[in-house]
């Protein structure tokens, strides 16, 4: 028996409900007052601490998702795949469901159910998950698109300081900065609010850097450009450390007295003289040593920060990009300093609580390592089940993906919250591999991609219509609060996950309730690196939020993390870590002469299944462009608004010319918010980061073609789902 959808408490119905916003990881504070019949919700900006007032595109249209007249609002199962789908009762969808796992694992053992989770789950969702997967199923098959996020930055911070917070800091210490290096980031369109901290820096006197291989929004705004080429990024990171190195910036005393690994690290950036790496990065001398001036008297005087995000960190060396950077940061004494240190900025909305908690295969609640003996035991004590019944590591993201359907991998995968079959790389391969499995289950808030080639379809709450919690980019727990019913016949994924458990024999611990779930989780992730025992629900509704760490009831949470002098490693020091740049994974050549880079625009978020189904936003931005410099067009014989091609040595994709001197003339750049023919990510690189097991979206070698047909487009901008 299901349990009750939860009803929106009466309180909050009479008035505003304040809540947050329904995208990225900035989780804009927001008020949203309902009608007395619920027919539309008003959205307001509240003056929370990362956006102060202000909202974007997304964030102002969210509601309209609300009462979107394509919602799914019931299960919908079909016997094979060339069939359409029809409605069927909760009962029956989640009988065949429960049916299929069982039928599989009798055959192909318990591995032969996977799991694929998302970055935007809540807390609540992302960390019952993780339990479904290791109690319910037994499986150790989970993973998760936040692998394609934040993993590299994950993965290079932990190994350097010894815990992943994307923010060591409050959002607002960044605008008390003289000096901020952003590398590969386009927050202005990515997060527009997040720019109002950056534009205080440069209003202040300070500099703003932003390293790009196109002249985005965010560098038009910025004080010095630095265009580099594609896949680059390391390079230039090894580079400016030389420059500190060779020109006495180096904080002696903190590297001595907080740091090891000084010595290798230097003699790797010795090599990386500035005219060395101008010829590799395109990157003027000039320019590399004004970017060091300007960080070191920004540390100087009011602090400097150096900030990753998805253009270093998505390349197949994008750990060891990172770490160069984190390195660089060390180097001139930044972390644990007033208004200084290194950052991620996180994408997905729940990018950071998402990765804490057991969506990640190697991963157990509070940010502990599955395959540590105490932390399987004090997790397997909290789920009251023996530690040697829970799995080991199972496979990163891209390949449980290409594992699916073959003789040892999975031949079941539930999906919660991902639009894989956009999202990842090599997409055509990513169908093919779906279409390979006995069972997919996909719980969704639209007809996506991914879940038009489903077996069964589960219409699941989103953002408005259910409680919960979420981790920003800063580490900030906030709360998410209900505002709205759903509509009849859409159930939570915590409803989805006790009920599927309750049909495989595990009725006991998996509840409905978010309040319940979220003082497991805590419970879970005391004493481990994320932890959330200290942090309730009602603490975060009068604190504007609660940072973890947060060990206990009456501690407060740790907003600034390393300003003890100490790091959360075995010897309190942080490490510097020794990286050479290396080529990117797939070189231009004569048959493929273009270097292509990916990213987001402003109108748009991740795979596009929420935004293209807002009308203002698909008005206006309807279908991707590429942008392509003028030269690289004439080479051609392209014009503005032309139909282009994109080729690569895995697939194709097509989109509309947009002439611009903004990129470099050996690159062009697609985003990859569409589906169908308009799905860049059929293009894109597979290549592994070898340590983040990242995939290698942001630069791979293409030719360009110039075509006449227009894709088949559904009037909301989606691509037609037999297309996907």
């Amino acid at each position: 028996m299901a349990a009750e959808t939860p009803v929106v408490d009466a309180r909050l119905q009479n008035g505003a409900v304040e809540t947050h916003c329904a995208y990225c990881a900035l989780q804009c504070g927001m008020s949203l007052t309902v009608d007395g019949g619920e027919s539309s919700v008003e959205v307001a900006p509240l003056d929370f601490p990362t956006n102060r007032g202000g909202l974007c595109q997304k964030g102002w249209t969210s509601a309209d998702l609300l009462r979107s007249p394509r919602r799914l609002t019931s299960p919908m199962i079909r016997d094979s795949r060339s069939e359409p789908f029809r409605e069927v009762s909760w009962d029956v969808a989640l009988d065949v469901v429960a049916d299929g796992i069982r039928s599989t694992q009798a055959k192909h053992g318990n591995d032969a159910v996977a799991v694929f989770g998302g970055g935007g789950l809540t807390n609540e969702k992302a960390y019952q998950l993780g339990k479904f997967a290791r109690v319910a199923l037994r499986t150790s098959n989970i993973d998760y698109n936040g692998r394609y996020c934040m993993s590299s930055a994950a993965a290079a911070s932990n190994r350097a300081f010894g815990i992943d917070r994307g923010l060591p800091f409050p959002l607002p210490d960044l605008a008390e900065s003289g000096a901020v290096l952003v590398m590969g980031g386009n927050v202005a369109e990515t997060m527009p609010p997040f720019m109002q901290h950056l534009n205080a820096v440069r209003d202040a006197g300070g500099d703003v850097i932003v390293a790009d291989p196109r002249r985005t929004a965010t560098a038009d705004q910025a004080t010095l450009h630095l265009q580099l080429m594609p896949g680059t990024d390391l390079a230039l990171a090894l580079g400016l450390l030389h420059i500190v190195v060779a020109d006495g910036h180096v904080d002696r005393d903190y590297i001595t007295s907080r740091t090891t690994g000084f010595d290798d690290v230097w003699r790797v950036a010795t090599q990386w003289w500035p005219e060395r790496v101008e010829r590799v990065t395109g990157v003027p001398v000039a320019a590399q040593r004004a970017t060091v001036r300007a960080l070191a008297t920004g540390r100087a005087g009011r602090g400097a920060v150096v900030l990753t995000a998805r253009g270093a960190e998505q390349h197949s060396k994008g750990t060891d990009t990172v770490t160069a950077l984190i390195n660089l940061s060390l180097a001139l004494g930044l972390p644990g300093r007033p208004h200084s240190g290194y950052g991620c900025i996180t994408g997905q909305g729940n990018g950071q609580g998402g990765r804490e908690h057991g969506q990640k295969a190697d991963q157990l609640p509070g940010y502990r390592k599955i395959d540590d003996p105490a932390a399987r035991a004090h997790v397997a004590g909290v789920w009251g089940v023996p530690p040697e019944t829970l799995p080991g590591p199972g496979r990163s993201a891209f390949e449980l993906i290409e594992s699916l359907g073959t003789e040892h991998g999975p031949r079941s995968l539930l999906v919660h919250g991902s639009n894989l079959v956009v999202s990842s790389p090599r997409s055509h391969r990513v169908a093919d591999r779906l279409a390979a499995l006995d069972q997919l289950v996909v719980c969704d808030l639209f007809m996506s991609e991914t879940a038009a080639l489903a077996d069964v379809v589960l219409p699941v709450t989103q953002w408005a219509e259910e409680d919960g919690t979420m981790t920003n980019l800063e580490g900030r727990v906030i709360r998410r609060r209900a505002a709205v019913q759903p509509p009849p016949g859409v159930r939570t994924e915590l409803e989805v996950m006790a009920d599927l458990a309750a049909r495989l024999g595990r009725a006991d611990g998996f509840s409905a309730d978010p309040r319940v779930v979220f003082d497991e989780l805590r419970r879970a992730s005391a004493g481990g690196v994320a932890d959330y025992s200290g942090i309730t629900w009602e603490r975060i509704d009068s604190e504007d939020g609660v940072f973890w760490p947060c060990p206990s009831e009456d501690a407060p949470g740790r907003s600034r993390l390393f300003t003890d002098g100490m790091f959360p490693t075995p010897d309190g020091r942080a490490r510097l870590v020794a990286v050479d740049h290396r080529a990117i994974a797939e070189e231009v050549d004569t048959d493929y002469p273009v270097y292509l880079t990916t990213g987001r625009i402003l109108q748009h978020y991740q795979s596009g299944a929420q935004t293209r189904r807002v009308p203002a936003l698909t008005d206006a931005a309807a279908e991707p462009y590429v942008d392509i410099h003028p030269d690289l067009a004439a080479r051609h014989g392209m014009a503005n608004g032309d139909l282009v091609r994109i080729v690569s040595r895995r697939g194709d994709a097509v989109g509309k010319a947009r002439l611009t001197t903004a990129i470099r003339a050996d690159t062009v750049f697609m985003p990859f918010h569409w589906g169908g023919e308009q799905a860049i990510n059929r293009v894109t690189n597979a290549a592994l980061d070898p340590t983040s097991k990242m995939p290698e979206f942001k630069v791979c070698a293409v030719q360009l073609e110039r075509v006449d047909s227009q894709p088949a487009m559904e009037p909301s901008g989606a691509v037609v789902a037999g297309q996907a």
